[in-house]
């Protein structure tokens, strides 16, 4: 008897850790990545010397921050030197460490007279969190 008031009194408490469990899942916060399209239109007479920064910085951000998720840049086929870079940051606080970060400022300060025009477009993803394979 003693045996089954021990397994009745474990089996309860599985349950218990069991629903607690499903609970606290419940109720994570997610917090909303952001995500953002870059467009730029670059100085054609410096484009070579601005694709060796660009590659620079998006390697060194994918490389060594985790909350950079992707950076993927496609330039125009027909307007070389237009060009969209795809932002992925895992939260907004993501993307306030990754605009401090010393590849970045490198980035930011030797592009600065080759971009001609910049604009920043803040987007809702359709799936939030999708994963690009």
């Amino acid at each position: 008897m003693k045996t089954f008031n021990y397994f009745l009194a474990l089996l309860g408490f599985l349950l218990l850790v069991i629903s607690l469990s499903a609970m606290i899942n419940k109720t994570k916060i997610i917090t909303p990545q952001k995500v953002r399209l870059s467009k730029l239109v670059i100085d054609s007479a410096q484009l070579s010397s601005y694709k060796v920064l660009l590659k620079e910085e998006i390697e060194a951000s994918m490389g060594k921050e985790p909350g950079v998720l992707t950076l993927y840049a496609v330039f125009e086929k027909g307007q070389p030197t237009h060009l969209t870079i795809l932002e992925i940051y895992a939260s907004e606080d993501a993307y306030a460490l990754h605009v401090k970060t010393p590849h970045f400022l490198k980035y930011k300060n030797g592009t600065l007279k080759m971009v001609k025009k910049l604009e920043l477009i803040d987007t809702e993803p359709l799936i939030p969190g999708l994963k690009i394979k």
